[in-house]
């Protein structure tokens, strides 16, 4: 496997990006789906990767620019033939690395709540991200949790 700047016309990474999209969709009230489609994911501010092994695409996740000091992880996804075999963590060790060449001294997240969302927790928690404030232009609710790390 090797993870690699992701191609956002290739049909398996716009496949795992909507199947990310549709998961977000039917597990998160409407208002609090965050997910970036791919346009979002097209902004200056943000990398994209992708865990590939030969044409199989793997699994994705993205860092944004909050500043010169704070990123964001986003749009983490395992390809569902994919699960529990590691790639996420290898996914976020890669991001982990990008954040700590920038500078950054802080990486934050956000996510759900409920049985879906409790294998991604489990990983951001092994790797010693807490919970805490809202942070950039999200706004505490019921629903979000706000994960930071300290680089």
């Amino acid at each position: 496997m090797e993870i690699v700047l992701g191609n956002l016309s290739h049909p398996k990474v716009l496949a795992l990006l909507q199947a990310h999209l549709d998961g977000m969709h039917d597990t998160s009230p409407p208002e609090h789906v965050h997910a970036l489609d791919v346009s979002g994911l097209k902004s200056t501010d943000i990398s994209f990767w992708t865990a590939c092994d030969g044409e199989n695409v793997l699994g994705c996740g993205a860092l944004k620019e909050l500043s010169k000091t704070q990123g964001e992880i986003k749009s983490m996804r395992t390809h569902s033939a994919h699960l529990r075999q590691g790639i996420a963590a290898q996914i976020l060790e890669h991001i982990l690395k990008q954040a700590k060449e920038r500078g950054y001294s802080q990486l934050s997240l956000e996510t759900g709540r409920g049985p879906s969302f409790e294998p991604a927790l489990n990983l951001y928690l092994k790797y010693g991200f807490k919970y805490g404030e809202a942070f950039d232009d999200y706004e505490a609710n019921e629903f979000s949790q706000f994960l930071h790390l300290e680089l």
